[in-house]
């Protein structure tokens, strides 16, 4: 099975993962593991596209391995000696992008203590990793094209402008041209960052590497807890290749990782028991939060339901009747997967 999962380096010849000196030599592709035609084309792709300095938008569900494939871009290309900048946009105050970005000086704003540099000055020369760029607020999306469109910018507080020699890879986790249609998303920002795309596919479309990908984590843990060598039973394959994966690699990946340090003996016999794993047995009745976010989550969407019949799917219309913000609305209409045109007459 050791050749269905075997590490590429930056040249075309596949390496094995046993020496540890050559393994210090291998490149993030050595994390995408697999042999079906899915992963094949997927890694062809990642290949083509570290080629060049276009920047790149890759599309993928949550877990399913968006940053390895970014990375993996990264360091096959002429880049690799420079940084690779990971930014999660998600987590960036409104207030913050442009000196989360661009960087400031000392004074430029009340708690600006002391000068700091962006992100983009620390991916000079390098590769800026932007994940879930769907989630950019509209101040923090006009602020990134801007810079997009000549790749200058002006740390907060300086009176020099200045240019970035920076790779763009952004990611996000719904598709981007539905989010544009919505008005959730700017189409020219959009353009900008589409020049090339990677579609990074669920592990439910690449069932044959479910076990390359359990056999590789299964190693990796053992050796990380120095544990003695263990094997996955003939039921727990069967129940991995099953099983639907909605939460992708990663779930596999937390899966193998608790079945190493919770299973005793060589061999691990899983088929869903939610005691192998620890999960708290079922409760008759549940916690207060629990109730309480399973009354929110109805009320939403009769809520929604609602204003989207009165407004006949206009979402603009249901938002103003809502006193919320479109793009704040689109994103509770996605959340309890209501479609507009359910609702046009």
């Amino acid at each position: 099975m050791d050749t269905l999962w075997t590490p590429f380096d930056v040249g075309d010849h596949a390496v094995s993962g046993g020496s540890a000196t050559r393994a210090s030599k291998v490149m993030p592709l050595q994390e995408i593991v697999g042999c079906s035609p899915a992963y094949l084309h997927l890694i062809a792709q990642i290949r083509k596209m570290a080629d060049n300095d276009a920047s790149v938008l890759i599309e993928g569900e949550t877990g399913s391995g968006k940053e390895l494939a970014a990375r993996a871009m990264h360091y096959l290309s002429q880049r690799r000696q420079k940084p690779f900048v990971p930014l999660n946009c998600g987590a960036i105050p409104d207030a913050l992008i442009e000196a989360e970005l661009f960087g400031h000086v000392r004074g430029s704003f009340t708690d600006a203590k002391q000068s700091r540099i962006g992100v983009i000055a620390h991916a000079s020369g390098g590769t800026l990793f932007l994940d879930e760029v769907d989630t950019l607020s509209a101040k923090g999306q006009v602020t990134l094209l801007r810079f997009l469109q000549d790749h200058r910018y002006r740390p907060i507080g300086h009176s020099a402008e200045q240019v970035s020699d920076v790779r763009i890879i952004a990611a996000s986790n719904k598709p981007l041209m539905e989010l544009v249609a919505d008005g959730g998303f700017r189409s020219d920002l959009l353009y900008r960052l589409n020049i090339l795309s990677l579609a990074v596919p669920p592990l439910r479309e690449r069932t044959e590497d479910i076990g390359p990908l359990a056999q590789h984590y299964l190693r990796m843990f053992c050796a990380r807890y120095e544990r003695s060598p263990k094997r996955l039973g003939l039921g727990t394959v069967q129940w991995l290749q099953q099983y639907p994966w909605p939460g992708n690699v990663r779930e596999l990946e937390n899966l193998i990782h608790r079945l190493v340090l919770l299973s005793d003996g060589e061999e691990i016999d899983y088929a869903g028991d939610p005691s192998i794993v620890g999960h708290p047995a079922p409760c008759v009745c549940p916690d207060f939060q629990s109730a309480k976010a399973e009354a929110i989550e109805s009320f939403e969407r009769a809520y929604l339901a609602r204003v989207m019949a009165v407004s006949q799917g206009n979402v603009s219309a249901a938002a103003r009747l809502a006193c919320k913000e479109r793009r704040a609305l689109g994103k509770l209409l996605k959340k309890h997967g209501i479609d507009k045109g359910d609702y046009r007459a």
